[in-house]
């Protein structure tokens, strides 16, 4: 097991790596666990006032690329495979969280649970099931 990195070192690593503007950032690091947190402009909604999808899967991905980092340190080459979004009804708000939960880490593949909701609200406006392949050299 690796130490937890921190919030800081992700976002360093994150700021590095994925140069766009409007990115969302990391507000928790946990065992196995992350929480992305995005305020929500025009260039992220679509007709409606609605969160785009691909906003939300971006979410959903970058939280559980932050959440297997808790797991085996930051690792740039672990790689999403798989990204399974349900649209559970509309997100409409100014700040959107995405928390990421692991639910198995194996050798070569990393799965997570996330759960996207605007700030504020408890109720889940999507759900993901996120799979990465890990580097073979862990």
């Amino acid at each position: 097991m690796v130490d937890i990195p921190t919030v800081e070192e992700v976002e360093a690593f994150f700021a590095e790596a994925f140069k766009a503007d409007g990115r969302a950032e990391v507000v928790q690091l946990g065992e196995g666990s992350a929480t992305m947190r995005l305020a929500i402009t025009e260039a992220h909604k679509r007709p409606g006032g609605y969160v785009s999808g691909p906003t939300q899967m971006a979410m959903a991905d970058s939280a559980t690329y932050a959440a297997i980092f808790t797991r085996i340190g930051i690792t740039p080459m672990a790689v999403t495979t798989s990204l399974n979004m349900t649209f559970l009804r509309p997100l409409i708000c100014d700040v959107a969280l995405a928390d990421a939960t692991l639910i198995k880490l194996g050798r070569t593949l990393a799965v997570a649970e996330v759960s996207l909701r605007g700030e504020g609200s408890h109720a889940p406006a999507g759900h993901a099931v996120v799979t990465y392949a890990l580097p073979r050299d862990l």
